[in-house]
């Protein structure tokens, strides 16, 4: 019976100067193969929707985790942003190590925000999916008056896209369903009054902060 090979060994020494090369490798955890560490995928792809007007000024804004804390650090942001993309043709920035979708109508800035390590394609998706659906909503007519008389309809799209970064739908044909199932004849939910709301007092904030 013919013995199995065994696999060669390395000289002397060989691993060691292998390592220093290298450098140090990273820790591995338990069960996990030596030298290879994986990413863990994370749910939470999206960090900040907005969208601004011709002149940079926010009209709708949602962020989704901490890296803009207070209201005056998106404002900031947002200008630096608008003031990097309002004059390109470009679909894609890369700012402050985060990688920004962007796209204009007429007198609109629609922009979808994630970490630099995020898939592009799928930040697109979100992007395409908000511009089809306020589209529908709109009535085709994506621009700064007709957003602000619909924002209520505006933010019902929105959160029907994307739940706390989570990326919930990319389909603007099931978005609409679900945004005419949740509101009545009337076309306003108390929660999107709340949203509404909650908007305004952050524009008055801000407006007496300057």
């Amino acid at each position: 019976m013919q013995r199995p090979e065994a696999w060669p060994r390395p000289h002397p020494g060989e691993g060691t100067a292998a390592a220093q090369i290298g450098g140090p490798a990273p820790p591995t955890r338990a069960g996990e193969p030596s030298g290879l560490r994986i990413q863990e995928p994370s749910l939470y792809t999206i960090k900040a929707v907005f969208i601004l007007d011709n002149d940079g000024q926010r009209l709708l804004a949602k962020y989704y985790d901490d890296t803009f804390p207070s209201m005056k650090e998106q404002m900031i942001f947002e200008k630096n942003v608008f003031n990097k993309t309002s004059r390109t043709e470009s679909e894609i920035a890369f700012f402050g190590g985060m990688t920004i979708i962007y796209k204009s109508s007429i007198d609109l800035f629609l922009y979808v925000v994630g970490s630099s390590s995020e898939n592009e394609l799928m930040l697109m998706s979100v992007l395409t999916c908000l511009f089809d659906s306020l589209s529908h909503i709109l009535r085709k007519n994506v621009e700064k008056r007709w957003l602000l008389e619909n924002m209520d309809g505006a933010f019902l799209v929105l959160d029907e896209i994307v739940d706390g970064g989570v990326i919930l739908e990319c389909d603007p044909q099931q978005v609409i369903q679900k945004v005419n199932f949740r509101t009545d004849d009337s076309g306003l939910t108390e929660q999107s009054v709340t949203q509404v709301l909650q908007s305004a007092k952050e524009q008055i904030k801000w407006s007496l902060l300057k």
